[in-house]
C-alpha cells in the first residue's frame, strides 16, 4: 500500500509516494491554474508510470492521500472569493472597518485603508446583545433577523458570516441565526464565529469569520471536485488536507474551517523541516522554500516550529493558530523589470505556470529568474524536469536582452543582476524571521528546498554569514514529502480570562479535561488510532496588549494547584522571546488551548546509501560567476556517501539543480543529502 503527498504550487504540482517500507518515489507535474484538480490527476498518472503502474492500479493500492493546496490562499490574495454578507450585533457593523485603530504602516499618512471583503451594504446589524459574562441583555429580535436575511437574499450573497458580540461566551443567538439562514438561504455557505473562533477579541473574531466565509465556498468547491475526480479514477481512501497549523484534517472539516487552510501548502514545508531536523540531528534550522512564484521562510528552534496565534494575509487578520511562515514574492517565475529611474526590480509579480518564464516556450516573453539562470549557464536546457520540458535558450536571451537594454548594459550583466537582486530580497526574508526577532541566523543551518532553492541558497547564506546549507535529496518536493510526516490534528480553544491570582487551578484542570473530551470526540469521528494531547495557554502581563502562547506539555497536573508552575513557565517563555521577565507584575490568562492529534502510520524513510566508490562528474558546463568557468556537472542521484565536492560545480537531479560557488564544499550524507560548508565573507 502507498501513501501519497500532493502539493499544488503556483507553477508545479509535486507528488511523493511512500510504500509500506518507507521508500519514496518523487514526481512533478505542471499546475493547471484554472482547475488544480486536473493537474493533480495528471501528476498521479505520471507517478503511477514511474512505479510501472497505471493510475487506477496505483490509486487502488493507496491507503491515503495528503494534500496541500493554495486554493484558499489564492482566493484571498486575488480577491476571487464568494460574495459575502455579514450579520452582526446592531451598532457593530463597522468593526471590520475600524479594525484596532491601527494601520499596517502607521507612519504612512497617505496609506489607504484596505478594501474590505464585505462591502458596507452587505454588513447588516441584528438587534440582540449578550454581555461579556454571558447574560442576555437584549434577546434576539426575530423580526430584525428576518429582515436582515431577506436583505442578503435580495443581494444574492453566496456566503454569510455571523458574528455577534460575546458569542464566544454564549452562542445561542448565533445558532438560531444559523438555522434561520439554512431555511431561507439553503445554498449559502454559513460561518458562525462561535464555530470558527470561539474566543475573546471582537475584531479578530469578525475578521477570521469573514475570511472563512469568503474562501469557504471556493475551497469546498475545489475539494468536492477533487474528491469526485479521485473517486472516478478508482480511489476509495481518505483525502486529508494539511492545515496552517501543520496538522491534517478530513475534507469536510477543511471545508468548514476554510480559513485554517490559507497556509495549507507552506505548512507542509514546515512539517517536513521538523522531520528533516530529526534526521539531521540538527535542531536549529531555517527552512528556505523557493518555488516558482514565492519563497516561504520559517524557523525551527530546538526541533520545533514556531506557531503564531494570529496572521495577516493580504491585509486581513486570521486569528487561528498557524505556523509562523514569512512568504515573499520571489521565485523562479518572478518577473524582472526596470523602473523609470533605471532601478532593477525582481518580483513580486510572477509568470506562474502559464505562460511561465520565456524559456518555457509557452507564450511568455518577460524576463524571469529562471531565464536569468538559464542564460548564466546554471540550468541545462535539455534536462529540465528530467528532459520532459526543453528550455528555449534563445527565448530567454531575448527576454534578458530587453532588461539589458533598459539598464544600458549587456546580457550577462543583466542576468547576473536579476540573480543578485532576487538573492538580496530572499536574504532580507531570512532576516525577517531571525535578526528582526532577536535571533542570530549564524547559529542556524539553512535548509534549502523547493525546485529553485539550490541555485540561490549558498549566496544567500554568504550574505547572512550562515556557514551551513543542507539540500535534501527530496528538496524539489519536500512540501509533499513533509505532508506525509504530519498527524491528524483538531484544535479546541476557549477564553478563560482572569488575573492568575484569582483563578481556580482545579477549575482550570476541569476545563482542560472538557476540551480534551471535545477534541477526542472530533478525532474519533474519523480516526481510531493512538492519540496525543497537548495543552497551552495564552498569557500576558497586566499592562500588555498582546498575549504569548505558553506550551504546558510538561506541567505536573497531579499537583493540587498547577497555576504556580504555569506562571513560572510564562515568565521563562517571555524571557526566551523578549530577553526579560517581570515577576512582580500581575499576569493575565486569556485563552486556553488543546490540540488533539491522531498519530498516523510510518514516516517516510530516507534510504541509507550503500558503500560505493565516489562517482565521477558526468561532464562539465560553462557557468558565469563574473567570468566564464568550466564547472563539473555531477549527478545528484549517483553520489556516494561521504563523497566531497568543491565548488564551483553544478549538481543536478531530474527535479532540481544545486550551484556550488567558489569555496563551497559539499559533503554527501548517509541519506544522499548535500551538507554544504559555506565560507565566511570576511
Amino acid at each position: 500500500m502507498y501513501r501519497i503527498g500532493v502539493d499544488v504550487g503556483g507553477t508545479f504540482t509535486d507528488l511523493v509516494a511512500v510504500d509500506e517500507e518507507g521508500r519514496t518515489i518523487l514526481e512533478k507535474a505542471v499546475t493547471t491554474p484554472a482547475d488544480p484538480s486536473i493537474g493533480v490527476l495528471e501528476g498521479l498518472a505520471l507517478l503511477a508510470a514511474r512505479l510501472g503502474l497505471d493510475r487506477a492500479a496505483l490509486l487502488a493500492q493507496t491507503e491515503r492521500i495528503v494534500h496541500g493546496t493554495t486554493v484558499a490562499t489564492n482566493a484571498l490574495l486575488e480577491r476571487k472569493g464568494a460574495r459575502v454578507g455579514l450579520l452582526i450585533t446592531e451598532g457593530h457593523r463597522d468593526v471590520i472597518e475600524m479594525r484596532e485603530g491601527l494601520k499596517d504602516d502607521r507612519y504612512n499618512l497617505r496609506m489607504p485603508p484596505p478594501e474590505q471583503l464585505v462591502p458596507r451594504k452587505l454588513r447588516i446589524g441584528v438587534r440582540e446583545r449578550v454581555r461579556a459574562d454571558g447574560r442576555i441583555e437584549t434577546p434576539l429580535d426575530h423580526a430584525s433577523l428576518d429582515a436582515a436575511i431577506a436583505a442578503l437574499k435580495r443581494e444574492r450573497v453566496e456566503s454569510v458570516a455571523v458574528c455577534y458580540l460575546h458569542a464566544w461566551r454564549d452562542p445561542r443567538h448565533e445558532h438560531i441565526t444559523g438555522a434561520a439562514i439554512a431555511r431561507e438561504l439553503p445554498q449559502a455557505h454559513t460561518s458562525l464565529s462561535a464555530a470558527v473562533l470561539p474566543q475573546i477579541k471582537e475584531f479578530e473574531r469578525v475578521s477570521t469569520t469573514v475570511v472563512n466565509a469568503y474562501v469557504g465556498p471556493v475551497l469546498s468547491l475545489y475539494l468536492g471536485r477533487l474528491e469526485r475526480r479521485l473517486t472516478e479514477a478508482g480511489y476509495n481512501g481518505p483525502t486529508l488536507i494539511i492545515q496552517s497549523h501543520g496538522g491534517v484534517t478530513p475534507i469536510a472539516e477543511a471545508g468548514r474551517l476554510a480559513a485554517g487552510a490559507v497556509l495549507s501548502g507552506p505548512a507542509g514545508g514546515a512539517a517536513g523541516s521538523v522531520y528533516a531536523a530529526h534526521l539531521l540531528g540538527e535542531g536549529n534550522l531555517i527552512p528556505f522554500d523557493m518555488g516558482g512564484t514565492s519563497t516561504d521562510i520559517s524557523l525551527i528552534v530546538e526541533g520545533a516550529p514556531s506557531l503564531a496565534p494570529s496572521r495577516r494575509i493580504a491585509g486581513h487578520t486570521i486569528a487561528l493558530n498557524s505556523l509562523d511562515i514569512v512568504s515573499i514574492g520571489a521565485g523562479g517565475g518572478s518577473i524582472a523589470r526596470v523602473d523609470t529611474g533605471g532601478i532593477l526590480h525582481v518580483g513580486p509579480q510572477s509568470a506562474g505556470a502559464l505562460p511561465g518564464p520565456a524559456c518555457y516556450g509557452a507564450g511568455g516573453f518577460l524576463a524571469t529568474v529562471t531565464d536569468a539562470n538559464l542564460v548564466l549557464g546554471y540550468l541545462d536546457p535539455a534536462s529540465f524536469l528530467g528532459g520532459r520540458r526543453k528550455l528555449d535558450r534563445a527565448a530567454a536571451e531575448a527576454a534578458i536582452d530587453c532588461i539589458a537594454a533598459d539598464l544600458g548594459t549587456d546580457r550577462l550583466t543583466a542576468a547576473q543582476g536579476i540573480h543578485r537582486v532576487v538573492n538580496t530580497t530572499m536574504a532580507e526574508g531570512v532576516r525577517l524571521v531571525s535578526v528582526r526577532r532577536g535571533v542570530d541566523p549564524r547559529r542556524f543551518a539553512l535548509l534549502a528546498f523547493g525546485g529553485a532553492a539550490g541555485l540561490h541558497a549558498t549566496d544567500i547564506a554568504r550574505q547572512l554569514d550562515i556557514s551551513r546549507v543542507v539540500v535534501p535529496r527530496v528538496a524539489a518536493v519536500l512540501l509533499a514529502w513533509g505532508m506525509l510526516t504530519t498527524d491528524l490534528r483538531f484544535e479546541v480553544a476557549r477564553t478563560h480570562i482572569g488575573d492568575t491570582r484569582s483563578l481556580d487551578g482545579a477549575a482550570l484542570r476541569r476545563l482542560f479535561e472538557d476540551m480534551e473530551a471535545e477534541g477526542l470526540a472530533r478525532l474519533r469521528a474519523s480516526f481510531d488510532g493512538p492519540a496525543r494531547i497537548s495543552r497551552a495557554v495564552d498569557m500576558r502581563y497586566g499592562e500588555q496588549v498582546f498575549e504569548i502562547t505558553v506550551p504546558l506539555d510538561s506541567i505536573d497536573w497531579t499537583r493540587p494547584d498547577p497555576l504556580p508552575e504555569i506562571i513560572e513557565r510564562f515568565h521563562r517563555r517571555h524571557e526566551d522571546l523578549y530577553t526579560y521577565a517581570m515577576r512582580d507584575q500581575e499576569i493575565v490568562m486569556v485563552n486556553v488551548r488543546v490540540a488533539v492529534s491522531g498519530m498516523l502510520s510510518t514516516l517516510p524513510q530516507e534510504p541509507l546509501l550503500s558503500a560505493a566508490a565516489p562517482a565521477p562528474p558526468r561532464g562539465e558546463r560553462q557557468i558565469w560567476l563574473g567570468h566564464w568557468v568550466a564547472a563539473p556537472v555531477w549527478d545528484f542521484e549517483a553520489l556516494a556517501a561521504a563523497q566531497s565536492i568543491t565548488g564551483p560545480a553544478i549538481i543536478e537531479s531530474p527535479m532540481t539543480t544545486v550551484l556550488l560557488r567558489s569555496g563551497d564544499r559539499a559533503a554527501v550524507t548517509q541519506f544522499g543529502w548535500l551538507d554544504i560548508a559555506v565560507p565566511s565573507r570576511q
